[in-house]
This record gives structure tokens, sequence and C-alpha cells, in this order.
């Protein structure tokens, strides 16, 4: 018999991993996280966060509580720039500001906070709605069968082993995760082509930045290629370095071979421009390879890989740790649904079908950045156009949730400036009312599905009231018009959602669309019911 026993065991407490547990509390799933190291992440890792990981958090109560850590560690809306040393030539902007051409895409913003300063809130706010977690606690072995896995941990205070037995493990450990050697399963794609290290420093560099907010810095030195980010208070930060550069041009991409302290500070005293005196004290080392890959299942059987166990990219980007929380966004609600009895099994096969297609085409995005804005002497032969950021950030499109009456042939992505409110998108963004306070359509989204009718669409949500009370599933339901209690004053709704003043819309808990008509139905209830049957593979 085992000595726990838990709906899900999550591996790894890291970005997703944290992630992922705070969703499942969220949606009252208990489950334990078991993580290796003893607290959260002691190194300023991914520190872009786009909107839709913004929206995420939103979603779960947290995302006043990173806005704020954000402005405390970053001048926010900074520009992202590459230069040929941070006190020389000026080559290229990326973007001016960060938010630049997103603003009225979402209710947040783009920001920039370390893993330092997030995952203490990620964690906290998982464990105030009853999250398990165990750090210092290692997965040291697992077995599944038809009903469950069974898996070994280990404390590493106290060197004892304990069982746990659970209906699903997400395995969230990492770049190199155990868990998924284990299961044999696979990387594809450009594989490693860096030997890297962050060099993180304390260094004055205030006179060499001036009035520049620059939030990322490309360096593409005559001696070094790699990029900067900065403390807000300018005397400290780190320098990701990818290659050096001989005096006849040639590249060393091995660069964590052997480096010293001495030779670290030489490299960001080279790319800050500085001379041999300039004081710059060394405080850690990180070594870490760049690579792009991602894994080529991400489920086996009762087993789901997420983060960077799933996919591994580049920085360029700053797709990581974004891509691994919509991850966790896709999988934790599908996980309580089939956990809960509100969904069929089946529903989980769609996370590997919606997830991974989208993951592999972002790592080759973040590879063609990496090409074109760090090493251009990497093959360009098959190299990916770059995509607009704005449509990888939200503009994914999941065949899987789509109408079967949608065509088959699909662009993977949309432009999220214009969006189309088809199936499998989604759920555009617009400013609301709700009982006299303002509200975005994305509030009304998260926790279970959400039925949004036309001004003159109330027999759906009639409809989708009986159908939810009928099978017991969590269906709530709005007609959206110009007065009522939620209120539409610029009347778009129904044009942006595609649906019309007497049609309706599902919105899945992820905010994606699951459905939508722009017709009135002679049987709106069966019309519900089949399609809630569908979506939920009852």
């Amino acid at each position: 018999m085992a000595d726990h026993e838990v709906p899900v065991l999550i591996a790894g407490g890291s970005l997703v991993g944290l992630t992922t547990s705070l969703q499942l509390a969220a949606r009252g799933v208990p489950h334990m996280l078991v993580e290796q190291h003893r607290g959260t992440a002691i190194h300023p890792r991914a520190a872009s966060f786009h909107q839709g990981t913004m929206e995420v958090f939103r979603s779960v109560g947290v995302q006043e509580a990173v806005d704020a850590a954000a402005e405390r560690e970053f001048v926010q809306n900074g520009a992202i720039i590459a230069v040929e040393s941070l006190g020389g030539r000026e080559l290229q902007y990326f973007y001016r500001s960060y938010n630049d051409g997103v603003e009225g895409l979402s209710p947040t913003s783009r920001l920039f906070i370390t893993q330092i300063g997030l995952e203490p809130l990620l964690r906290d706010r998982a464990r105030d709605l009853g999250a398990e977690h165990r750090f210092g606690t290692e997965l040291v072995g697992f077995e599944q069968d038809d009903t469950g896995v069974t898996s070994v941990i280990r404390s590493r205070d106290r060197d004892a082993e304990e069982t746990v037995r659970s209906e699903y493990l997400v395995a969230a450990d990492g770049a190199h995760s155990a868990v998924r050697k284990r299961l044999g399963i696979d990387m594809a794609g450009r594989g490693g082509f860096a030997d890297c290290v962050t060099i993180y420093f304390k260094a004055d560099v205030r006179e060499m930045l001036g009035d520049r907010n620059l939030s990322v810095v490309y360096v593409n030195h005559p001696e070094l290629l790699g990029f900067f980010r900065f403390s807000i208070t300018a005397d400290s930060g780190f320098l990701a370095v990818f290659a050096t550069i001989g005096p006849d041009g040639s590249r060393d991409s091995n660069v964590g071979e052997g480096i010293s302290t001495a030779r670290c500070a030489d490299l960001v005293r080279t790319a800050l421009g500085a001379g041999p005196d300039f004081p710059v004290e060394v405080d850690n080392v990180q070594r870490w390879s760049a690579a792009a890959a991602a894994a080529e299942r991400f489920r086996d059987g009762r087993v789901f890989l997420a983060g960077d166990a799933a996919h591994v990219m580049p920085p360029t980007g700053g797709f990581g740790g974004n891509t691994g929380i919509a991850d966790a966004h896709n999988l934790a609600w599908k996980l309580a649904m089939v956990h809960g009895g509100a969904a069929g099994p089946r529903l989980l096969d769609t996370y590997d079908a919606e997830r991974r297609p989208i993951s592999r085409l972002t790592v080759e995005q973040a590879y063609t950045r990496y090409v074109l804005r760090v090493d251009s002497s990497l093959p360009k032969d098959d190299l990916m156009d770059p995509l607009d950021d704005a449509s990888i950030e939200l503009g994914f499109v999941y065949g899987e949730a789509a109408d079967s009456s949608a065509a088959t042939e699909e662009p993977p992505l949309e432009d999220p400036r214009t969006p189309t409110g088809r199936a499998g998108t989604r759920a555009p963004h617009l400013s609301l009312e709700q009982d006299g306070a303002p509200i975005s359509t994305l509030d009304l989204f998260g926790e279970g599905f959400v039925l949004l009718a036309g001004p003159d669409g109330r027999a759906w949500c009639d409809a989708a009231a009986s159908v939810a009370a009928s099978l017991g599933i969590p269906l709530k339901a709005h007609t959206v018009a110009a007065t009522g209690p939620l209120v539409d004053k610029e009347e778009r709704f129904a044009e942006v959602y595609g649906i019309g003043a007497r049609g309706a819309v599902i919105v899945r808990p992820d905010r994606v669309i699951g459905w939508r008509t722009a017709d009135p139905a002679d049987d709106p209830r069966g019309t519900i019911e089949d399609v809630m049957n569908r979506l939920l593979f009852r």
C-alpha cells in the first residue's frame, strides 16, 4: 500500500511545476509537488513574460502581486536592442518599448521579472489554495499501470523513501528530465549548438546606460556574442555568452569549458566596452547548453511532459518559460475535468495534439531569432522565416479544439490584432462592464466552460443553464449586450467573436474557443448538449 495517495503528482518545483500546481489548486484538485532543491530559484532566469502568461496569472489571482514584484526588480517596458558593446555603437532596435503594438490585445502587459521574484509568489498562492509542496524531495522512480502511477520519492534531509500513488504524473523536471529519459522519449530538432555561460556580476554601469531604458541588450562584439540584463539599480546584472570570436574571426561555441572567474570578468568588461581596470565582481557562473528541440511525444500513458522536459529552446525571444506555462495551463484544467468526472479520459489526448505542434513551431522561431540576432554562422538553408511575436504569443490555433465543420487545413497562427473568433483560437480580449465595473472578456473564463451569447441570444443562455444542471458540468452563460448585467458599450462583441446578434460561443477554461455559431437553433438545448459532450469527450 502506498504511503500517500493523490490524484496528481508533479515532479519539479520550478516555474512550470509551480504553475501546474497553482492551476490544479485553483480548481480544487488535491496533488503533491516534489522538488529536489530545498527552495525556489536562486538565479534570475526567464526574466521576460508575455501577455498570455500574465493572463494565466491573472486568472488565479496573482497578477497584481507579480506586477508589483516586477516593478521592484526592473524598470518596465524598456527597449530590446543590439549593440557592439554597452558603451559603444548601437546596431539595431528590436523593440523601442517592450509593449509596442500589443497594448490593446490584453488586460495585461508584457513584463520583466526574474524567477527569484516570481516563483515564491506562485508557491505561496498555490499553498494558500491547498497545494502540498515537498521541496528537498526528489522523485527516484516510478511505474505506471492501467489505473495509475506508483512513484518513489526521497527526502534529502531524512534520506527516507516513500511511495506515492497517483492517477497521473506531470513531469516538469527540466531539460534533463529523468522522467522523460526513463520513458525513452527522444528529443527531435536542432539539438545543442553552443556551450554557454551566464555570468552574474556586480558593476556600476549607470554611466554607460545613461538615460536609456534597456530591458535586453544583445552584444555583437568582434570578440564575443551574448546578451545583458541589468538590475533596476544598474549596479549588477548578468551576461549570457553564446560564443567567443578569435582574432581570425573564428567562433568558439564551447565557452563554458574550463572557464575561469578572471576570464568571466574580462568577458563582462569586453561586452560593456570598458577598460581592463574597470571594477567587475563575478558572483556566480552558470554553464548551460543552447539547444532547440522538442520531445517526440508529450504523453506516455498516465505521464505528461511539460516545460523544458517537453521542449528546449534558446532564450532569443523569451519563449521558453512562457511556452512551459502555456503547457501547464492547457493540461491542468483537463486533468481536473477528468479527475472530477466531468470529462472522459480521451480529453487528455488533446494535450499532446494541441501543445506539441505549437511548441515545435515556437522552438523553431526561437532558433530563427538566435541565428538572425546572435550567430549568423549557423546554417540557414532550412531556417524558418521569423513570424510576428504577438502571433506566437497569443495567436495559437489548436486544431483539436476546432469545430468538426471547420476546414482541415488551417494556419498554425493568426494575428491577434485581427482575431477571427474561430474555434481553436484564444478568445479575444474586449473591455466590458459587469454590474457597473470594468472587466475584460477574459476575466469571465478560467474555472469552467462559459457560453457567451449575442444581445438577442438569450435562448442559448437558458439552454446552457439547463444542460449544466442536467449533466452536472461546469458551464456558465452570459448575454453580452448594450444594456444588462454584462455591458458591451462599443457593441463590438458579436462582430469580434463572429457570432452575430443571435449567435453564441463556448469558451474553454483555458480561454480557447471550443465552439461558436452565428445562427439561432431550432433546438438550442440539444445543440449545447451535443457540443459539450463533444468538447468533454463524454
